[in-house]
């Protein structure tokens, strides 16, 4: 990434500055094969190849194979497809939402329930963290699907997908036919994992988090053959999602995929989230020191159950008497960028996720989220530490 200021931008949870080289070189692989992908002349055929390259480099980094991945329009219509699909089955059953579901999922879930499901939250413990024992106990008999996000986006929580899926088709024992959805907008990029191995049924992604377009996502099906979409179109993109192909944006997602995914090909990457989880560590135990502030969770202050639970790039903490929006400002004012939670509800009063964390109204009410991305230096962080107290300083 270059050509843009981040050095005091700490809210890479909302989107990630763009890496400029790679979307530079992309918009010149996209002015040479501009035509449309469905097209069967050459200037179409060679759009359609620069997208298959696109879908088989990112399978090849995240364990996949490439028949199982889909462009979409972003994270959101990635959480939607697989969501919208229990539309097409014949009887209306349950639909088991974790307390912790970014908006996407959680306001949809919503109007799944005046379609005529059942829809239950899954509590999280007090951490924010959703278990597998959480899920299993909340499964009827008539559970249909499930979604549990990989990483929270508010408090940087880590919930074992892979565990949690090991678990839903232990309690099912091959007698039903549950669903298990995944977002994993939030885990690209952040923490390790191969896809392959999580035994999730579908999981959805989305370019701009790991400084990709907007306007481009990518939904992954474990078993597409059994897949039927509720939305119909033109049949692209195997009839999973129909609309004409962002070329552009999907070289640009495999390039940032190929970049900053966490796996044991990519040495720099993995070697940038070890130094982030010391930045981290030391930024919370320097912000703990602070007498009106209070980490979100309280566990995140013991770096040996933190450095496994919580992703590094994202933490939570609360100021006393410190409105979350007043500190927002006051440091917005400074030229230090952070938000209060998802931006995609910032403008809400309400605070969901810590609500299910059963923390404090007036916490909430307090409580700012500080994210930070692989160009956020060591030295910003603690500029960011000394703003905070200045702003602490005058309340």
């Amino acid at each position: 990434m270059n050509e843009i200021d981040c050095t005091h931008y700490f809210d890479w949870a909302a989107t990630a500055p763009f890496d400029t080289e790679i979307l530079k070189s992309s918009l010149e692989v996209q002015f040479k094969n501009w035509g449309n992908p469905s097209s069967i002349y050459k200037n179409g055929t060679d759009a359609k190849k620069t997208l298959d390259d696109a879908r088989n480099r990112i399978a090849s980094v995240l364990g996949v194979k490439s028949e199982t991945l889909f462009f979409t329009s972003g994270g959101t219509e990635s959480d939607h497809i697989p969501l919208l699909s229990m539309l097409n089955r014949p009887t209306k059953g349950t639909i088991l939402v974790s307390s912790i579901e970014h908006p996407a999922l959680r306001e949809q879930c919503n109007i799944m329930s005046h379609m005529g499901f059942n829809v239950v939250k899954i509590e999280s413990d007090k951490n924010g963290i959703i278990t597998p024992d959480a899920v299993v106990n909340a499964m009827t008999e008539d559970t249909q699907f499930i979604t549990v996000m990989a990483v929270n986006n508010e408090t940087g929580a880590v919930c074992d997908v892979k565990e949690i899926a090991r678990a839903v088709k232990e309690k099912c024992k091959g007698k039903r036919n549950i669903k298990f959805h995944a977002d994993f907008v939030q885990a690209l990029g952040k923490i390790p994992f191969n896809l392959g191995e999580t035994g999730v049924d579908s999981a959805a992604f989305s370019a701009h988090k790991i400084g990709g377009p907007r306007g481009i996502g990518l939904l992954y099906i474990a078993n597409p053959q059994s897949f039927e979409p509720f939305l119909k179109g033109g049949g692209q993109e195997n009839n999973v999602r129909s609309g004409t192909e962002n070329v552009f944006g999907a070289a640009a997602f495999a390039s940032c995929i190929e970049k900053y995914a966490l796996n044991e090909k990519n040495k720099a990457a993995l070697e940038r989230f070890e130094l982030q989880k010391k930045y981290m560590n030391e930024l919370i135990k320097n912000l703990s020191l602070i007498k009106k502030c209070h980490i979100i969770p309280e566990s995140r202050l013991d770096p040996s159950f933190s450095d496994n639970n919580f992703s590094p790039w994202v933490i939570q903490a609360a100021f006393d008497k410190i409105p979350g929006q007043v500190m927002v400002r006051a440091l917005d004012a400074d030229g230090f960028y952070i938000s209060t939670g998802s931006a995609c509800s910032a403008r809400k009063n309400s605070r969901p996720i810590l609500e299910a964390m059963k923390v404090a109204p007036n916490l909430r009410e307090n409580a700012i989220r500080l994210s930070f991305g692989p160009l956020t230096t060591e030295k910003a962080m603690n500029e960011l530490l000394e703003e905070i107290e200045k702003v602490c300083s005058r309340f």
